[in-house]
């Protein structure tokens, strides 16, 4: 862990070899290093490039990175940001090595219920084709731990296969949403009344791993609690946290939390938990173009909700030419959220993704693969309506529909003439004769809907020491202590609904 002198993850370990180099040679390296960065004992902490080290990482050079890092790290010249960075850097591969944990007998042993004799040539066309997520970790092939479930998902003729062995599955959220949205705009009276709310306590529990923190350190906790001003969501209340003395971030902040402390037991699991209850409503907005007026490209909402935000929100010139290509000349703001909204559904497939944070290009990976979770789909269509004059802000929680409770992120489109409108991306066209069912999620949202968020990438309350395991979104919560960081493989989370 980042900074750690107290604790190893096992995934920080070299192979003897390399500690033997490192032991004996550590010196030599950080000469060469050096002279190699054109840096010297005097060079101003500000100066020195990391480059070099950021794309080993991103390459899956993970040792090399990482001895090149110790090595620098030993010259005694970083300063306390430089530091910093560095371990940053080094932290993000051994979060590479977390999600691309499968080895190729893995892989194979998981399709082998479905492809007892498997084509060795169709095997390396599901990796061609970025079907079956892999990547060179330190010359090794190493799978993405959710490959074998994604292939299903973005093939064809495997998820076919699938079909054949466990048989068909009917989606009961989409079943349910049918249904829901369904209610939701018979229900809806004024085009962008909260309608159909739903009173719920919801206990949210965090675990750390037995010894995951020497025993008597201070674990320093940030649970997700639900923003207030929003009319879908209301009537917010604490019933109790343990341990006691929680502080509550204000709801100014746009990533808001109960900040919470606890000391670790030896041989003991640390629990924080949280307990609120809040009422939340569905909102349908029944648009026509005809309606929408032209931005005032000058006020400050759309000047704040147009611009790009690196490195998540980047004007590429391959987003501008997609843009375009969508678009072709389209003028109208409402259409070109459509339109937006319609290709990005016919094109980028649902499935699970990699950890963010390993996610230096989110926008242009899912251009690349086709394919993303909700919130890569959302970034991918914000990025393209901003860049296309739509301005479009993050949103996301949680989903609480009955038997389906999880992270999910969404996002708002503002018209000018009629304000902020939920734009659920990933959630899609359903499969309806009724259009404005059919079209539900592209200017509307159901009722089961937390909001943590209203916004990606901002300080959390009280700043954090150490970078996050999840840097954009904040749903699961974030933890560390004077050691470091405590990534997502040291603890566990579970939240439980109680419909009132």
């Amino acid at each position: 862990m980042i900074g750690s002198k107290k604790i190893m993850n096992p995934l920080n370990r070299k192979y003897w070899s390399y500690q033997l180099l490192k032991q004996a040679n550590s010196l030599l390296k950080a000469v060469v290093l050096l002279l190699l960065l054109g840096a010297c004992k005097t060079l101003p902490e500000k100066s020195f490039d990391f480059s070099g080290i950021e794309n080993m990482v991103y390459s899956g050079e993970l040792q090399k990175a990482e001895l090149l890092a110790d090595s620098l790290k030993a010259t005694g010249t970083l300063g306390a940001t430089n530091l910093y960075k560095l371990d940053s850097m080094v932290d993000i591969g051994n979060r590479i090595r977390i999600d691309f944990s499968r080895t190729e007998a893995d892989v194979k042993k998981q399709l082998s219920k479905y492809y007892p004799v498997l084509d060795s040539t169709l095997f390396n066309q599901w990796e061609t084709k970025q079907k079956l997520e892999m990547r060179l970790i330190d010359g090794e092939k190493r799978y993405f731990k959710n490959a074998v479930a994604n292939l299903f998902r973005l093939d064809d003729e495997a998820r076919k296969q699938k079909e054949i062995v466990d048989g068909f599955q009917v989606d009961s959220l989409d079943l349910f949403r049918l249904d829901h949205t369904r209610k939701i705009i018979s229900a809806t009276k004024n085009s962008g009344e909260t309608v159909l709310p739903v009173r719920m306590k919801l206990t949210y529990l965090i675990d750390v791993d037995v010894n995951a923190v020497p025993d008597g350190e201070m674990i320093r906790c940030w649970m997700p609690f639900p923003r207030e001003g929003n009319a879908r969501q209301k009537n917010l209340k604490l019933i109790s946290t343990e341990p006691e003395n929680a502080k509550i971030a204000s709801n100014k902040n746009l990533q808001r939390s109960v900040y919470l402390e606890k000391r670790a037991k030896k041989d003991q699991p640390t629990i924080f938990r949280i307990e609120f209850e809040v009422e939340t409503s569905a909102q349908y907005f029944d648009l026509n173009s005809d309606e929408i007026k032209p931005y005032d490209t000058e006020s400050s909402v759309y000047k704040e909700n147009t611009c790009e935000r690196a490195p998540q929100i980047v004007f590429t010139p391959k987003i501008k030419k997609l843009g375009h290509q969508i678009l072709s000349g389209e003028t109208n703001p409402l259409k070109k959220v459509q339109k937006i909204y319609n290709w990005i559904n016919d094109s980028i497939r649902w499935a699970s993704a990699l950890e963010y944070s390993i996610m230096p290009d989110i926008s242009g990976y899912v251009m690349d693969t086709r394919h993303g979770d909700c919130g890569m789909q959302t970034l991918l269509f914000m990025t393209l309506a901003r860049s296309q004059g739509i301005p479009a802000k993050w949103q996301s929680g949680w989903m609480l529909h009955p038997g389906e409770v999880n992270l999910h992120d969404w996002c708002e489109v503002y018209f000018e003439g009629v304000g902020w409108v939920p734009v659920d991306q990933s959630f899609g066209l359903q499969d309806s004769q009724d259009e404005k069912v059919r079209n539900f999620y592209r200017s509307g949202i159901d009722s089961y809907r937390l909001i943590v968020n209203d916004d990606y990438a901002r300080e959390l309350s009280p700043k954090k020491k150490y970078p996050r395991s999840e840097p954009y979104d904040f749903q699961r919560g974030e933890l560390e202590w004077e050691g470091g960081n405590l990534y997502f493989n040291l603890w566990s989370w579970d939240m439980e609904v109680e419909y009132k």
